[in-house]
């Protein structure tokens, strides 16, 4: 037994980060299987209050006149993947590694997904200048991440997931892989960071955990816009496993992976809400993208978004979850400045940049 312990301290160990693109559907679809067993519900139920960690003094958001109910109300997530790892090691000024947020529409069952480049410069709240959307977890944690976005789009943020990598390849391999489009021949490093580990060549395949990782960080061959769309693809791919008849004996080691390496604000209850749209027959989710180009600010690489995407994506959020907004830009970006000190960060950006 202590020998089989210390295999799986080992192989955890190997597995760092974890792109939150699989929880949606994963949480969606947990609680919407026919025949859930008791058992399983309970370890569910068990493992999910266990990551729970609400955000002091934040009970909701401040563009919301009152707390929402998922079971009622349209609800908008953020997926927080961070950047940390045994190389890597931050500690609380680890950075986000990945941003997706959902919008849910209560009344029609719709999903709305857009990426956030993590090299986005955006304003931030919590310290009151532009610079990248990544460094806003290494400022004040999922709090600064949700005000980021926020102030991005306009609108509220009412839950987060957080998580680590550790679960991404344990979820895949336990889905018996999945089936993904590569779109060009690709080496990049697996999760131990052995460098060009994966080799893959182009076309529709089955992907493990290995292979499914390194295709959705890679960005050697173009930019965090088209690695967003990659996940997004790989998202799908795991929805569509995760709901055939074959996954249903996996779940139990699916909930696991998953609990056992995320944070969220949502309890067990709020979660179970989800399961009204993963009983829809076909669930309606649609994939959004921010556009823009490259921009170098004082020497230092940045994402800049495209102000008409940024607006027309704020509308189509908003209206997906239909919320009064103000017309003023909540972005401050015209007239906050940057910090030109605090990107000692960027010393990181060289080795992270197939990330």
């Amino acid at each position: 037994m202590d020998r089989y312990n210390s295999k799986q301290q080992r192989k955890k160990k190997r597995r760092r980060r974890i792109f939150y693109f699989i929880i949606v559907p994963l949480l969606i679809i947990t609680f919407s299987v026919a025949g859930y067993g008791a058992l399983l519900y309970k370890k569910a139920e068990t493992v999910f209050n266990d990551s729970f960690n609400n955000i002091e003094g934040r009970e909701k958001s401040d563009l919301r006149d009152k707390q929402v109910d998922p079971n009622i109300d349209n609800v908008s997530i953020l997926f927080i993947g961070v950047d940390e790892s045994d190389t890597r090691n931050y500690g609380s000024s680890t950075r986000s590694d990945a941003l997706m947020l959902a919008t849910l529409n209560e009344k029609n069952k719709s999903v709305k997904l857009v990426s956030i480049p993590r090299d986005s410069y955006v304003y931030l709240p919590e310290v009151g200048y532009n610079t990248k959307i990544n460094h806003a977890h290494a400022f004040g944690g999922p709090k600064a991440s949700i005000e980021a976005v926020e102030s991005l789009f306009n609108i509220p943020v009412d839950y987060y997931v957080k998580m680590n990598f550790h679960a991404f390849i344990d979820v895949v391999d336990a889905l018996d892989g999945i089936n993904v489009e590569v779109p060009y021949e690709m080496y990049e490093q697996d999760s131990t960071d052995t460098k060009d580990a994966i080799h893959l060549m182009p076309g529709m395949q089955t992907l493990d955990g290995e292979e499914a990782l390194a295709l959705a960080r890679t960005r050697k061959m173009d930019n965090d816009i088209e690695r967003g769309k990659r996940q997004q693809e790989i998202l799908k791919g795991v929805m569509k496993k995760a709901i055939s008849a074959n996954a249903l004996t996996k779940y139990d080691d699916i909930i696991q992976a998953i609990g056992d390496n995320m944070e969220t604000n949502m309890t067990f209850d709020e979660m179970k809400a989800l399961s009204s749209y993963g009983l829809k027959k076909k669930l309606d989710m649609n994939t959004l993208s921010l556009e823009g180009e490259d921009s170098y600010i004082d020497g230092v690489y940045y994402w800049q978004l495209g102000d008409t995407s940024v607006a027309n994506t704020a509308i189509e959020l908003q209206e997906h979850l239909e919320v009064e907004t103000n017309t003023a830009d909540s972005s401050e970006d015209s007239t906050a400045e940057t910090n030109n000190g605090e990107d000692a960060y960027e010393t990181e950006e060289s080795d992270a940049a197939s990330y």
